[in-house]
């Protein structure tokens, strides 16, 4: 590799295919220390990424992007796409508040075709660009590149079959398999293989098989299909593709920047003499090129600030357990007393706790891969035999679910436990990952009970309650460290639909639901002192709501805020302002939440003025209204 930087002199794709094809190897070398170099400063998205740079950096060389699209699936694997589309500079503030996305967004991008948070979408919004282009008459490619975990996930596949079914041509999916190893029989064999059986002269031999052998007699023509078939599946995995009408290229080695090259020159060929869609499958491995992370993809998955020599993360700051750590302590601790107790998650075991859950009762915890649908029917089917499941599942990904929590959970009044992490602000993750429609999607539904902790001694007792109660119920719980309050030593069973009067007061009454419980007790202790004396309720449930306390305290202080970390619109308030309506309870109130707007990464409290400062602003606005009355 030569000293002079070529990374230095790319702004836009276009200047990537200025060089030659033998420098494309040494500006992924350039790309892959960047990235090490910004994100040790920054945090991030890193093992994908790096396992990803041959595969995105050869597209954007062999392809005309942006006329060309390309896809990425959730956008783990994007951090070569920024960089070599014009961001690498923005990566100084990536996920901070005016910095870029950790994720694809079609704002901030010409190259970002369609926005990536969500695992699974790619391959759906490649087609329906694939056939919209065709539509209009236009002749461009579009490539989804999709990941072994996304691939998992039922709607690729079902992108899959209605791609195969169109025959659409301009269509090419990549898939990035950073799981599967090559084995001896079908390594360098079906490497070399892949590139010469998407050679045209291969593919010319093929046409001419395929002419003759439609000219056998039946027998003939049957037994020669069936030896064909037995050398697909000794050569390549690829039959399942075959089978959707996909021609499939693989495996390929995705690091090797010559074979990446001359396969995707092939493939363009391919295109171009109508034989798409095509599936390339490339073998790569997570974190490549940085041996901490190829050692622990997990770990250096979405990292923090650390030493690119050593691998040593910068030493955190001792603070009180994370939610999440509260939530798999005490699901352990109640699992060691009932064995009907099983624990459920969708590739994120790490990110729930539940990789701890899974080391002490392995026969009874399952990752089910980037399937929320499928992990909620499983656990309704688990829970029609006695089971007492606990589906461990962030917020943001409930929302792939709906259905199967609707039909397959609360209208049969099952025995699941969904357990909502990072429910509320999600910090650099920004507005795909943001939590704020739990509330929202649950409480309309029967049967089922919603709760929410005000802190983590709370959370393991509704952890209880929602494991106890039988039938569907669901608890959210935000990211991070909890508050340091002392836990309960017995955990207890809370009453379902009561509410918890932390404070009194006559002038207003401030009532919260979950992490904001902390800020109304210090919003009430605020306007104490400038002469309001405000209740403070911590409502615990969302449905059922405890109708008769917050009525009370309604008629009794005149005025009312509610507070919640979730969408105003539909959430808690919403559910707060219907109770009083049908209690024929009319006041000065104002649901406070989250405003209908995308909140993007690097968002606060403050900022969405949910602080105490902005409680109490709230506050007093709403009794000067009152007053004037």
């Amino acid at each position: 590799m030569s000293g002079e930087s070529l990374l230095d002199a790319i702004e836009c794709p276009e200047d990537l295919r200025k060089l030659p094809a033998e420098k494309v190897e040494q500006v992924a070398h350039e790309v892959r220390r960047d990235i090490l170099e910004r994100v040790s400063k920054t945090g991030g998205h890193l093992a994908s990424s790096l396992g990803s740079t041959e595969l995105i950096t050869a597209i954007h060389y062999v392809f005309d992007t942006p006329r060309d699209r390309l896809v990425l699936d959730v956008g783990h694997q994007g951090y070569p796409h920024k960089i070599l589309t014009g961001r690498r500079e923005g990566f100084d503030r990536i996920g901070q508040t005016g910095g870029i996305a950790k994720f694809l967004r079609r704002s901030e991008s010409e190259f970002d075709h369609f926005g990536a948070g969500h695992a699974g979408t790619s391959i759906s919004a490649a087609l329906g660009m694939a056939q919209g282009s065709q539509l209009r008459g236009e002749d461009r490619l579009v490539i989804a590149l999709i990941g072994d975990g996304g691939m998992t996930a039922g709607m690729a596949f079902e992108a899959l079959n209605h791609a195969g079914h169109l025959q659409q041509k301009n269509l090419v999916v990549v898939l990035n398999d950073n799981e599967m190893s090559i084995s001896p029989n079908v390594g360098a064999m079906s490497s070399y293989l892949s590139r010469k059986l998407s050679a045209p002269m291969s593919r010319r031999m093929k046409g001419w098989a395929r002419d003759f052998l439609g000219g056998l007699p039946g027998d003939m023509l049957h037994w020669a299909r069936k030896a064909e078939e037995s050398l697909k599946v000794f050569f390549s995995p690829g039959l399942l593709f075959e089978a959707l009408n996909f021609r499939y290229v693989g495996p390929i080695q995705g690091h090797r920047m010559d074979v990446v090259l001359e396969t995707f020159e092939n493939v363009k060929k391919m295109i171009a003499d109508g034989d798409g869609p095509i599936l390339v499958h490339a073998l790569t491995e997570k974190g490549h090129g940085y041996e901490p992370a190829v050692r622990d993809p997990l770990k250096y998955h979405g990292v923090s600030k650390f030493d690119v020599e050593s691998g040593e993360f910068a030493p955190s700051k001792p603070g009180p357990p994370s939610y999440t750590r509260i939530f798999s302590d005490t699901l352990m601790r109640l699992a060691q007393e009932d064995d009907r107790i099983v624990a459920i998650t969708a590739a994120m075991a790490g990110g729930t706790g539940l990789d701890r859950f899974e080391r002490k009762f392995p026969t009874r915890f399952y990752d089910v891969g980037i399937a929320e649908q499928h992990a909620v029917t499983f656990a309704a089917g688990l829970a029609t035999e006695g089971m007492k499941p606990v589906a461990a599942i962030y917020s943001t990904f409930l929302q792939r679910a709906y259905d199967q929590v609707v039909h397959d959970v609360c209208i049969q009044n099952l025995d699941v436990t969904l357990a909502l992490d990072r429910a509320g602000l999600v910090g650099a993750d920004g507005a795909t990952h943001q939590g704020f429609y739990d509330f929202t999607i649950l409480r309309t539904l029967p049967n089922i009970i919603v709760m929410a902790p005000k802190d983590e001694n709370e959370l393991q007792h509704m952890l209880a309650t929602a494991i106890e109660y039988p039938g569907p119920a669901a608890i959210r719980y935000p990211r991070g460290a909890g508050l340091g309050v002392p836990l309960d030593p017995e955990i207890k069973l809370l009453q379902v639909g009561e509410a918890e009067l932390l404070r009194d007061g006559d002038d207003v009454a401030l009532v919260a639901i979950g992490k904001m419980v902390p800020v109304a007790m210090q919003a009430a202790e605020e306007l104490q002192a400038v002469g309001t004396r405000a209740a403070v309720l911590n409502a615990r449930f969302v449905k059922p709501l405890d109708v008769e306390r917050i009525a009370g305290l309604a008629r009794r202080c005149g005025a009312m805020l509610t507070l919640e970390e979730h969408s105003a619109m539909g959430g808690f308030g919403s559910a707060v302002l219907e109770a009083l309506a049908e209690e024929g309870v009319s006041i000065p109130l104002r649901a406070l939440g989250v405003p209908d707007v995308l909140v993007e990464h690097g968002a606060d409290l403050a900022s969405l003025g949910l602080d105490a400062a902005g409680v109490v602003k709230a506050t007093q606005r709403l009794l000067l209204q009152r007053d004037a009355r």
